[in-house]
């Protein structure tokens, strides 16, 4: 449960690894593979790991155990980017003023935004818990990426750190693929488009349950109004505006009973003639 091993990791021109510089804590560690699995990227290397891959750091992992079991242990930074185009470092120290010639930053969607169409190999770094990247190391990176969080409590959890970063990668995949990447199944509708006789029985059932109900006319067409422009802010899925047809025809049927209409017992049905003939 929690894997669908069947769907494959998505693809991009670019390769990514997530490289950690001095990782201390197991838990963080497993944390950050899951985070890693469930963005769809599965290459680590540790740089001077302070901590061991013990229990506590697969269980953290959950399903993602086998980007423990195939990370990489370097002993600098220099050697675990040496094959890589591009290194990327990440901080959440902001300096303000002259300093920030030296820490000229993008934040997570520019980055993805330029890593999109690239090609190569994108090392994506992150420094030990407390501590970050020493100068050392954000040196040797090509640029420097940070996290949108309050200035009032800007550092965050290094897993967090990770997920965040990767979550904004694989949005843009999201959006830009989704339904045409075996990777990406179009599970959840990106964009609501509802067919054109659809939408026309939905208008139909709204404007045929505004006019059974009780009161003046001013009421029922403020109520056929509301009802329609509701359904289109809420941008409603076809399969909802399935259910609500059925839903307002049934309701209308109810009132034309409760009133006496007679039209209740000859027309009852739950499709409507324009339904049908899309």
């Amino acid at each position: 449960m929690g894997q669908r091993s069947d769907i494959p990791l998505p693809t991009d021109a670019y390769r990514l690894t997530v490289i950690l510089v001095g990782t201390s804590h197991p838990g963080n560690l497993g944390a950050v593979c899951r985070g890693m699995l469930n963005h769809g990227f599965d290459r680590l290397r540790l740089v001077n790991p302070q901590c061991d891959i013990d229990d506590e750091a697969r269980s953290r992992a959950k399903h993602a155990g086998r980007i423990l079991d195939n990370a990489t242990v370097h002993t600098t930074l220099e050697e675990a980017v040496s094959d890589t185009t591009l290194v990327v470092g990440t901080s959440g120290k902001r300096e303000l003023g002259r300093k920030t010639v030296f820490r000229h930053f993008l934040y997570p969607w520019d980055l993805a935004s330029r890593l999109e169409d690239g090609e190569g190999h994108v090392a994506l770094v992150f420094g030990e818990e407390g501590k970050g990247l020493s100068h050392e190391d954000l040196d040797r990176c090509d640029m420097l990426a940070t996290l949108p969080t309050w200035e009032g409590y800007p550092i965050a959890n290094l897993s967090h750190a990770v997920t965040l970063f990767l979550y904004e990668l694989h949005r843009t995949r999201v959006l830009n693929r989704q339904g045409s990447d075996r990777a990406l199944p179009d599970v959840v509708p990106i964009n609501v488009r509802n067919e054109p006789g659809l939408r026309r029985a939905y208008r139909e059932s709204i404007e045929q349950f505004a006019d059974v109900l009780p009161g003046l006319d001013e009421r029922r067409m403020s109520v056929r109004q509301v009802l329609i422009r509701q359904a289109a802010k809420g941008g409603a899925s076809d399969e909802e505006l399935t259910r609500l047809i059925g839903a307002y025809l049934d309701a209308t049927t109810a009132l034309q009973r409760v009133a006496g209409d007679e039209s209740w017992s000859k027309h009852r049905r739950r499709r409507l003639p324009s339904s049908e003939d899309d």
